[in-house]
């Protein structure tokens, strides 16, 4: 059988943006396929690549095999789907053009990833006479710069039961389908065919209305077969993850905004992947900032990193299901412990807050081990309208919305204050003025940020009650404030920016060139040009015919002066 990936150039000839080049819509949706497997000789094994020529490091290679199969203590028969998180190896490539513009408009918590590739996972343990070891193990692995959970298990439950029972060729289709693809464009619904099916997706926007309406499904002319609408590329059934730790939310919740060391110990990675993207989201619209594994092995190139007993346990949340890790973690301050879900009559059980010294035996029972005392109340009515929503048999999903809106409506009360303070540090705008360097924004003051918390704090938009300050104190000393300050500076930076060439833009630039000598109608042309490819470069957002209008000055300037600096110049 011919291959068709063998002789397609190299993935660079796709970095370019030319979507006519072989793999470039492919590769603006995964990075790769893998297919790993169980040898007896290698142990776990890569088996397939596609495309061929894209470039895996031996390192990466390694933490994929390891990290495609559930450990022996999950003892995951038939299929598993989970989802893991890798660190690239350094100098892997810089950001391709088309990231930074789809970074540039999509919410910060679906943005693509720098430094880390997603895997998503369908494993199939069967067993079978035919093999040594008597089953049938094997993982097909959507390995991606992008966190859309949803989407690829969605895509995975379409293609791997139909790729195990006739392999390679279904994934020549399949690779082949993708790379039809129109690329992920925040704002806009897609729909992408694949093996039959069309799937309808909506890419988020960073101006989406928070916590709005589900997708809806969009007319579509002709289409044939009908599209399958996907509410979300990458929503969980949060109800569902947090149904054993519902009493505890508020503890998870400022566990997870203060970025503190934690480790979710699961029954199966599906359990713990799930889990510990649910505590991520739980912050959302805030990005969480530290380092988190969906699923951690001891295998892991990081394990001896995060493991260390010679100083304080890392900013990472981790996601892990070898009992090996108790013993392993016992310095760690939090540890949620998970077993299989259990009813307490028609109640999920509840499990309970255990101090850190009860977790040593190997046999640990299910629990919260910390030592950790909540800033904020619990929101008792939360609470039990969740609980007396299982009695009455409430859907998960509606279960879901009305946690996400809890949690959405808690993390905006939280960063309303400091989005306000943050806004205060802007210079005017009539400070911004064509002949002058922009003006600087205003540092940061935890002692006049905290000032104004008595009067314009989260008590206006929530009713829990609690030491408020004493949580904002402990949060501006953590990633996660310092991450979302940076963005907000670098994007208020940008606004500055904007203002201060659509402030050039409407002065007359002419004019003051008449009395002006050629060197210094030189340094003006060479700084205007500076600034025109910084604000395409940063996709800067301007009023239309900004940019234009500075092209026209420009050549009328440069049209001005004598005609060797004109050929310089030019």
């Amino acid at each position: 059988m011919t291959d068709p990936f063998a002789a397609s150039p190299r993935r660079e000839a796709a970095d370019s943006g030319d979507s006519r080049r072989p793999w470039a819509r492919f590769s603006s949706w995964l990075e790769c396929v893998c297919v790993v497997t169980f040898d007896l000789e290698l142990g776990q094994a890569i088996e397939l690549v596609y495309p061929q020529d894209v470039k895996l490091t031996e390192k990466e290679k390694t933490s994929i095999c390891y990290l495609s199969f559930p450990d022996s203590y999950s003892g995951c028969l038939g299929d598993t789907q989970f989802s893991f998180r890798l660190r690239q190896s350094v100098g892997r490539r810089a950001p391709k053009v088309r990231e930074d513009v789809y970074n540039g408009d999509a919410p910060v918590a679906l943005q693509a990833e720098a430094s880390h590739f997603f895997g998503y996972v369908y494993f199939r343990q069967v067993k079978d006479v035919s093999v040594k070891r008597g089953y049938f193990q094997k993982s097909l692995v959507l390995v991606s710069q992008f966190p859309y959970v949803h989407l690829f298990h969605s895509l995975l439950r379409i293609i791997a039961p139909e790729f195990f029972d006739k392999l390679e060729p279904v994934l020549e289709t399949v690779c082949n389908e993708i790379d039809q693809w129109p690329p992920p464009v925040p704002g806009q619904t897609l729909n992408l065919p694949v093996m039959g099916v069309v799937l309808q997706v909506r890419i988020p926007s960073k101006s989406d209305k928070l916590g709005g309406s589900p997708v809806r499904n969009t007319p579509t002319e002709n289409l044939l077969p009908a599209p399958t609408l996907l509410p979300t590329i990458h929503e969980l059934d949060l109800f569902r993850c947090f149904q054993s730790v519902l009493v505890h939310l508020q503890m998870l919740w400022e566990l997870t905004l203060l970025g503190e060391p934690l480790i979710v110990m699961a029954p199966s990675p599906t359990v713990s992947s799930e889990t510990v993207l649910a505590l991520i989201s739980s912050i959302s619209p805030l990005k969480f900032c530290c380092d988190f594994r969906p699923y951690f092995t001891v295998h892991d190139s990081e394990f001896r990193e995060f493991t260390t007993r010679t100083q304080a346990p890392p900013s990472v949340l981790l996601g892990v299901t070898n009992p090996f890790f108790i013993k392993t973690f016992q310095n760690w301050p939090h540890v949620i412990r998970l077993g299989e879900l259990k009813m307490a009559g028609d109640l999920p059980k509840q499990v309970k807050v255990k101090k850190p010294s009860k977790l040593k035996a190997l046999d640990t029972k299910p629990g919260i081990y910390t030592s950790y005392t909540t800033f904020l109340h619990k929101d008792k009515i939360l609470i039990k309208r969740l609980l007396k929503g299982i009695q009455r048999k409430r859907p998960s999903e509606v279960q879901s919305v009305i946690l996400k809106r809890h949690l959405l409506e808690l993390t905006q009360s939280f960063i309303i204050p400091l989005e306000r303070y943050m806004a205060s540090l802007m210079p005017l705008q009539r400070s911004v003025t064509p002949w002058k360097t922009p003006p600087q924004i205003r540092p940061f003051s935890q002692d006049d940020f905290l000032a104004t918390l008595e009067h314009a704090g989260p008590q206006l938009t929530s009713p829990l009650k609690g030491d408020w300050i004493g949580l904002y104190r402990k949060f501006l000393r953590c990633q996660n404030f310092d991450g979302w300050y940076r963005h907000r500076h670098r994007e208020m930076s940008q606004k500055l920016e904007s203002l201060h060439l659509e402030a050039i833009c409407d002065a007359d630039l002419l004019g003051w060139t008449r009395d002006k000598s050629e060197v210094e109608i030189v340094d003006l042309v060479l700084k205007l040009r500076e600034k025109q490819v910084k604000a395409r470069r940063q996709q800067l957002q301007l009023k239309d015919g900004v940019l234009d209008r500075l092209d026209g000055f420009v050549s009328a300037i440069v049209g001005s002066l004598p005609g060797d600096l004109q050929a310089v110049l030019s």
